[in-house]
């Protein structure tokens, strides 16, 4: 078993494969204090690391300087009032009005496996893979249990935490901060890691040195966003891709949140993550209870790219529950920048059919096919066929394009409602909005109620009504605004505070609701590109639409950011028209074909108009998919270089779990004039294997490869790029 108690210290003790993380109550009044995060130690008792034998001492030997001892010791789940000034991560008020809650150790119990979260997206695992610990904290004055939770993956350096929060009392509590994680980190000779962007430019990496103060990253647009990102690192100074100590977190939810690094006045570091408090309140009457979602913890001694490994087998074995997460994804072809909003049977057929003849395996029908949508400000919520447009309906065109051997996609933004559409007209209270305030719009459009039940029905049965009607086989989900105006006509005052929680909590629902009814349906989640690509959204899709600009150069930064936490296999990546729509940038098709093969691979224009030379590379691109995705899907990710940090070129590569295949990926980004080659180093081979350069012939041994390198030529041009097969004799 991966936990193990020592009753006479009363110290936890989580052991994964390389790490080790300890907890432990202090004093007689059951203080639950962090003792250790770190490399894998065989010792339980590291209560010295407590520092309780130092002034000010514990407050059973030293109860004049308690408030001392509150704002210095390493807090497992610190609250708010009691006299620690550091981040807390719990926060209450009780009918009388007082904040201060002080939680103590009440008990606790040690279980094989690892229990769902009732509403929530969170990993799960069988009884051999895993063990929970419950610690069962209680603040007896307010009538408040909390009871800790922390799973440890026994194979990987994973600990997934998260806290149910338990109003014993014969009075209502309402909390106004309810975080799932906190971590003491000893020292401040730290560096922080996160992800950053906007749309189109989504999460590019940061890193700076840890302060006195507080750093803080957080999304308040009821997503996770394409601003910031509910993930962020702690990391060694001298922390490589390859070396040095990495403390990964990453939020398994997809509304608002806060992700925190403080440095404190005696040199320690606190990290916290949750959901964000603004906007946020809950009401809990006597008896109810309320569960955080998930934090995923990494701990890696190899560096950010072994934490990045830890998470994508996490993410990919632990996380995602699709059918598809180990298949092939059918190589599809969208319509959108072919078309925009100007198209009908005729024109989608005529795509389709000189696709299937190219060996493109689906075709995905995106907006503009339902209500009168020809533009962008109108029929949302309208979810009915256009006949206009699909003279016959869907079934006719669908089962036109089954004939061409090709399965059939489409697009909804469910979330949404137009003021000119048919539902707004009748329901007009849907939308989110404040009584007596015009609501804000965006993109000319409202966004649903999804905290009431009558609404998530509607959309439910809307959405699935056309799933029924014909055999559709994928489903883009899309959401093109964040929300604001928030309020509700289902939600009574003084619960008004819980509607960005429970519309996550609706949004959540349905989408479960989805695949348990089509449970062979490929669902690919987005928002606006990339607003809500996080763990949360995984869980009820394999991928995610990776950002709406799909030039390759820009690609090559945005994925390199997500794949910094999220497996190859769910980041949407097609080859797109050029010059590139969002950029207006040109790069060879051939390129693009590269960077998108670093994802789910497939198609963004109109195969009827392109030219014949980039049309004939597309069986090419087909094979090559089928040739490698295997690879690329299951095996180990290895960053070599960053075109974000030197502004020249990117590599990557991608290593069989048997270390008897791996794919290079080389793109040029920016010729240099009078150069000579570049070496490039791999990584993660066997050291005692001989390895084929499919490209040359060349047989080198992994140790050469690794350490010596191989020669890439100057490629004679910008944008240029190569892929190198490597193959074990």
């Amino acid at each position: 078993m991966g936990i193990v108690f020592n009753s006479e210290k009363r110290v936890f003790k989580l052991d994964s494969a390389n790490a080790s993380y300890l907890c432990g109550v202090a004093d007689e009044e059951g203080f639950l204090g962090h003792i250790y995060f770190g490399k894998k130690v065989p010792d339980t008792d590291l209560t010295y690391l407590l520092r309780i034998n130092e002034p000010p001492f514990v407050p059973s030997q030293n109860n004049r300087e308690r408030l001392s001892f509150y704002d210095t010791f390493p807090m497992e789940y610190p609250t708010a009032g009691i006299g620690d000034y550091r981040e807390s991560c719990l926060r209450i008020r009780t009918k009388s009005g007082h904040e201060v809650c002080h939680l103590l150790y009440e008990s606790h119990e040690i279980r094989q496996g690892k229990e769902a979260l009732p509403g929530l997206p969170a990993t799960f695992g069988t009884q051999e893979e895993c063990s929970t610990l419950k610690i069962t904290m209680a603040d007896k004055a307010a009538g408040l249990k909390v009871i800790l939770s922390y799973t440890v993956f026994e194979k990987l350096d994973v600990i997934a935490r998260s806290v149910k929060i338990v109003n014993a009392s014969d009075d209502d509590i309402t909390l106004t901060r309810a975080l799932s994680v906190c971590l003491e980190l000893d020292g401040t000779d730290y560096d922080i890691l996160s992800l950053h962007g906007s749309w189109s430019r989504e999460r590019r990496i940061q890193r700076h040195a840890v302060r006195l103060g507080t750093y803080s990253t957080g999304s308040v647009r009821g997503e996770s966003s394409h601003q910031e990102h509910p993930f962020l690192a702690v990391t060694s100074k001298d922390a490589t891709e390859d070396m040095g100590e990495v403390y990964g977190l990453n939020f398994v939810y997809s509304g608002n949140f806060t992700a925190q690094v403080q440095g404190t006045q005696f040199d320690n570091t606190r990290v916290t993550m949750g959901i964000h408090p603004d906007h946020f309140s809950w009401l809990l009457t006597p008896g109810q209870e309320f569960q955080t979602p998930e934090v995923i913890m990494v701990y890696s001694c190899e560096g950010i790219g072994g934490m990045t490994r830890t998470f994508h087998d996490l993410y990919r074995n632990h996380l995602i529950r699709s059918p598809y997460k180990n298949k092939k994804r059918p190589i599809l072809i969208n319509n959108w920048e072919a078309t925009y909003f100007d198209f009908n049977t005729e024109k989608l057929l005529s795509i389709a059919k000189e696709a299937s003849k190219l060996g493109i395996e689906m075709l995905v029908m995106d907006d503009g096919w339902f209500g009168k949508r020809n533009l962008d400000n109108c029929a949302l919520g309208d979810w009915t066929v256009n006949e206009e447009k699909l003279p016959g309906g869907l079934k006719r065109l669908v089962d036109e394009v089954n004939k061409l051997g090709m399965k059939f996609g489409i697009w909804f933004e469910p979330e949404m409602i137009s003021p000119d559409s048919d539902l707004y007209r009748a329901h007009p209270d849907w939308a989110i909005q404040v009584p007596g305030k015009t609501p804000t719009m965006g993109r000319e459009q409202y966004v649903l109620d999804f905290s009431r039940r009558e609404i998530l029905d509607y959309v439910y049965e809307s959405v699935a009504k056309v799933l029924r009607s014909a055999n559709i086989e994928y489903v883009k989900w899309d959401m093109n605004r964040s929300l604001s105006d928030l309020g509700s006509f289902g939600l009574s005052p003084e619960r008004q505070s819980e509607f960005s929680h429970r519309y996550v909590l609706g949004l959540y629902e349905i989408q479960e609701r989805l695949i348990q009814e089509f449970p062979n349906l490929l669902l690919e989640n987005c928002s606006g590109g990339g607003a809500r690509f996080d763990a949360g959204m995984l869980f009820y899709s394999p991928q995610i639409w990776c950002s709406d600009n799909m030039d390759a150069v820009e690609r090559l930064t945005i994925q390199q950011g997500t794949a910094m936490v999220y497996p190859l296999s769910a980041m949407g990546a097609h080859v797109s028209d050029c010059p590139n729509h969002v950029v207006g940038r040109n790069t060879p098709f051939e390129t693009r074909g590269y960077v998108a093969l670093a994802g789910t691979f497939g198609y963004e224009l109109d195969v009827t108009k392109i030219s014949e030379e980039d049309r004939d590379l597309i069986p090419e691109q087909v094979a090559m998919y089928h040739k490698y995705n295997d690879l690329v899907r299951t095996g180990d990710y290895y960053r070599i270089a960053g075109y974000g940090e030197n502004h020249l070129y990117d590599a990557y590569m991608v290593v069989a779990k048997d270390k008897k295949e791996a794919l290079v990926t080389y793109i040029q980004v920016l010729a240099r004039p009078n150069y000579h080659s570049r070496r490039i180093r791999l990584k993660g081979l066997s050291e005692n294997l001989n390895y084929r350069i499919e490209e040359t012939g060349q047989i080198l041994s992994g140790s050469t490869l690794m350490n010596a390198g191989i020669q890439i030529e100057n490629l004679q041009g910008d944008f240029k790029g190569k892929l190198i097969h490597v193959l074990a004799e």
